[in-house]
């Protein structure tokens, strides 16, 4: 043991020692530093103690000053280093944080983290640091779109109310076409996935044409009526409307939601709608498809099989989309509206106000 420094081992402490070294939880650092002093108390010199715990003439002495200073406690607990740079100062994380809020000088439309190094003098890392910590990201972009029609809350609570609580002996639709899909080939045949390596498909691609699939979703039992149809228009969308009709059981109202687009209230289809009282339309507000229940099911076919197809023509397209629709169909899920028309309300006034107090 290092002159000048004594150990003595009470009783107590030679059982917290023995517990410590036996504890099946305890971590390595603190069994190996509890051997040291127990060693140390039973006589053992300094080379035997280094042999016994694999640790440096330093290590052992440092654990034997602490154990002396500081009892068992002092081995439980490491000390405290000063940082290896001072922290930034809270004036000059000010300035960053304010720099970024505002647009650069430079030519481009958002600060990057080498931009922002250069100018606020702080490692690129540094800067990183403070945005991830106020939570900041200049690079990302989020779009919105704040619906400006005046009947937007008599529309959200008319429709949601269908969701949630449809009518009896009705048949409520969620109607809207996905136009412009496209029919695309690769230019070379891609490999599959295999183990460490993805799958691959060439980043450019040959046309073959375009469909549009118009599709109704039954919001009560989940299941879609879809058509592909080389057109876009009000002749497409009543061929559309005559198949739901044949489709749908004699006697049922049917609540059919749509979006605003102009084939949906052309003269054409309000005089079908005149010829067919049992059917009503319901209309989203504008710029809100998002509140059209089978936009959702549009998003699900895309990811799932019209983004990384290889379709060689337009034919071969339009079966997919109707294996797809056919394979949802097995096991369709009703469709259930979760989000407070409220919220949805007070969000969009909170939207209005925040750009009108930024402008």
């Amino acid at each position: 043991m290092r002159s000048g420094i004594s150990i003595s081992v009470s009783a107590a402490d030679r059982r917290r020692l023995e517990a410590i070294v036996a504890g099946r939880m305890t971590p390595q650092k603190h069994v190996w530093r509890a051997r040291i002093v127990l060693l140390t108390a039973d006589g053992v010199g300094t080379n035997a103690i280094m042999a016994a715990t694999g640790k440096s003439k330093s290590t052992v002495w440092r654990w034997q000053e602490r154990f002396a200073a500081a009892g068992v406690d002092g081995l439980l607990a490491d000390k405290t280093r000063p940082p290896g740079k001072p922290p930034i100062a809270d004036a000059r994380v000010a300035d960053l944080l304010r720099l970024t809020l505002a647009p650069p000088p430079h030519e481009a439309t958002h600060w990057t983290a080498r931009a922002m190094a250069q100018v606020i003098g702080m490692a690129v890392s540094t800067v990183q640091n403070i945005w991830k910590a106020h939570g900041l990201a200049p690079h990302r972009w989020r779009a919105f779109k704040l619906s400006n029609d005046p009947a937007f809350v008599d529309k959200v609570h008319d429709i949601v109310g269908l969701y949630v609580s449809p009518p009896a002996h009705a048949v409520v639709i969620s109607v809207d076409e996905k136009s412009q899909i496209q029919a695309l080939d690769r230019t070379q045949p891609g490999l599959p996935l295999k183990k460490g390596r993805s799958a691959t498909l060439t980043h450019d691609y040959k046309r073959n044409g375009t469909t549009t699939l118009f599709a109704a979703l039954n919001v009560l039992e989940g299941t879609v009526f879809g058509q592909n149809m080389q057109r876009h228009r009000h002749q497409e969308f009543i061929r559309f409307l005559n198949a739901l009709e044949r489709d749908i059981p004699a006697g049922k109202v049917v609540h059919a939601i749509m979006d605003n687009y102009a084939a949906h209230k052309t003269p054409e289809v309000k005089r079908w709608l005149a010829r067919h009282p049992r059917w009503v339309f319901h209309f989203t507000p504008t710029s809100s498809s998002w509140l059209n229940a089978v936009e959702g099911f549009f998003a699900k076919l895309t990811r799932r099989r019209l983004k990384h197809g290889v379709f060689r023509s337009v034919v071969e397209l339009q079966a997919a989309i109707n294996r797809f629709i056919a394979d949802h169909n097995q096991s369709p899920r009703p469709f259930v509206w979760r989000a407070d028309p409220d919220e949805i309300i007070t969000a969009r006034s909170r939207g209005f106000q925040t750009l009108e107090s930024n402008h």
